[in-house]
């Protein structure tokens, strides 16, 4: 399936169309080579060296992503820097971990998969179908008191564009400590769901990239909401019946979103067993941290270096996602996956 669309100078999409296509893929290519280059602190992958059509062709396409991105941005799309962690091995053992951030490379990507999915929920406006949201943030009280601590003034009701505008502002002013910050809103956000939506209904929205018309459908190989919207298309393109009746989709959708959310469940616990392994050579020593969670089941912090999260055993009352303490390391266990700290002053 093929999203095509056209932007003009100023990242905003101008025509669309959706078809069928066969595919003839010339290049295998790496995001971090390909976004080293594009960023000027690598030579080119040698398939991207031999052909001047390629770099054409990819330095064309990381210039619309950047006005694709900033229009996002103008409209109030959140910048959110979120790394991921990646284990070093020595000798096969997990010695440490390293944070992976994006690149333009993976930015490039990311901004056509949100042009392209934004696209394809305007087309399958007339049917029913998928869209992926992002509610309004419950907990926009706590945002606003974050905002407060670094003396800005959110808007007592949720804005995602007032909201980006401090983010921006904090990612100027302190680089080093954005990735928290992000962490703390994303939190503070919660997660995405899918849901049914009928022609004539109106859809709650992504409240992280700022736009009403939102589905999954670029990803059918690892997502199966991808798949069914997919499905739509198709029916859509032959003119025939949607495949899934309104029950069928809701239920669908009900399923995808527990699905996704045990998916990131089973990733978390896996994360903190490799970060167990990494950090259980450093019993006794201190950090500084950030509160991500407050939950009935505890108080939950990341240490800054490395980024690693765990339980803040005996936290005082009060404390909140955002607030920014000192932690020493007590105890580590692999196979539950436990990193525990406690507060130090």
């Amino acid at each position: 399936m093929v999203v095509d669309f056209g932007v003009d100078s100023e990242g905003l999409i101008t025509s669309s169309d959706v078809y069928r296509a066969l595919v003839r893929n010339h290049a295998q290519l790496a995001y971090t080579s390909v976004g080293s280059w594009l960023e000027g602190t690598a030579a080119a992958p040698a398939k991207v060296g031999a052909s001047t059509e390629l770099q054409a062709q990819l330095r064309m396409q990381n210039g619309v992503a950047q006005k694709l991105k900033n229009h996002r941005f103008r409209n109030g799309a959140l910048n959110l820097q979120t790394d991921e962690l990646q284990p070093l091995l020595l000798d096969e053992n997990v010695v440490d971990l390293d944070s992976q951030r994006k690149n333009l490379a993976t930015e490039l990507i990311e901004d056509f998969m949100i042009a392209a999915n934004g696209v394809v929920a305007r087309m399958l406006d007339k049917v029913s179908s998928l869209r992926r949201i992002v509610q309004r943030p419950e907990r926009w009280d706590r945002i606003v008191q974050l905002a407060a601590g670094y003396g800005e003034q959110l808007p007592t009701e949720p804005s995602s564009k007032a909201l980006n505008d401090f983010l921006l502002a904090r990612k100027a002013a302190d680089p080093d400590h954005f990735a928290d910050l992000s962490l703390a809103v994303i939190k503070l956000i919660g997660p995405g769901e899918y849901i049914l939506e009928r022609p004539g209904d109106k859809s709650p929205g992504h409240f992280g990239l700022a736009v009403q018309d939102y589905t999954h459908s670029t990803a059918p190989n690892r997502r199966f909401p991808d798949i069914v919207t997919q499905r739509l298309i198709k029916a859509v393109l032959a003119g025939q019946p949607n495949p899934y009746t309104d029950g069928e989709l809701a239920a669908i959708a009900a399923h995808c979103t527990e699905r996704q959310d045990a998916a990131r469940k089973v990733e978390r616990e896996m994360s903190k067993r490799l970060a167990a392994v990494a950090m259980q050579n450093r019993i006794g020593d201190t950090f500084d941290a950030i509160v991500t969670g407050v939950t009935p089941h505890g108080t939950f912090v990341r240490i800054l270096q490395p980024r690693v999260e765990g339980l803040l055993v005996k936290a005082s009352p009060g404390i909140d996602v955002g607030d920014r303490l000192g932690v020493k390391l007590i105890r580590t266990d692999v196979q539950q996956g436990f990193i525990d700290f406690v507060a130090v002053h």
